[in-house]
């Protein structure tokens, strides 16, 4: 989706370098030899500790831990988050937790706010509902609302931002997120903490600049 390529993360960089909305979708991104090493570099573990702090996130950093090899990993990822009978045990898909809405009406109301943008999904990577997409199509909205010289083009970006969150993303990651907690895997439970304590905060601060006089 969005035409972006690889993107470069620096575990290093200072968290408000960083991207974190295109962080957190190249770390549940498909695996790969090149994510793979991305997430085991020793570097990795100290951003990690220091987004749990920078975040808030409730008690002590419990440890990402690592992967023995490229193939734990990778099928560590594809027996939780891809394959299962009757289902994997945390797809990343919004609408494999939220059964409020029909599928049709969820997936249609993503591709609504890609549209938007006119941005369009790439079927043959990832479902209009897929975490990934979701955090692209953020990713993006964010780029453009903080080099957009109008005020009020601004200003419905923010707003744009906001509600996406709200309806899409924070509505269906709480859910994700403790059935990731039971799995017991290395890596992606933390992350998958940390994004939604980023995007808790990222809510609060746009609604408080949304409410901001021009």
């Amino acid at each position: 989706m969005l035409g972006q390529g690889e993107p470069r993360m620096e575990p290093q960089a200072r968290t408000e370098q960083i991207d974190l909305f295109r962080f957190f979708a190249h770390g549940f991104d498909v695996p790969s030899v090149e994510r793979f090493e991305w997430l085991q570099r020793p570097e990795m573990s100290a951003l990690l500790q220091q987004l749990w702090d920078d975040l808030e996130c409730p008690g002590l950093y419990p440890g990402a831990g690592l992967f023995t090899d490229y193939d734990e990993y990778e099928s560590t990822y594809v027996a939780v988050f891809e394959v299962g009978l009757p289902a994997p045990p945390v797809p990343l898909q919004e609408t494999a937790h939220d059964d409020s809405n029909p599928t049709p009406q969820t997936v249609l109301e993503n591709v609504d706010f890609y549209q938007v943008l006119g941005l369009n999904v790439d079927p043959a990577r990832f479902a209009p509902d897929h975490l990934v997409t979701q955090l692209e199509f953020l990713s993006a909205v964010r780029f453009i609302r903080d080099n957009a010289p109008d005020p009020e083009n601004r200003q419905s970006l923010v707003q744009l931002e906001r509600d996406f969150i709200e309806r899409h993303l924070l509505n269906w990651l709480p859910i994700a997120e403790e059935k990731l907690a039971r799995e017991g895997t290395p890596i992606f439970p933390v992350l998958l903490t940390l994004l939604l304590a980023f995007l808790r905060r990222e809510y609060e601060a746009i609604g408080e600049e949304s409410n901001q006089p021009d």
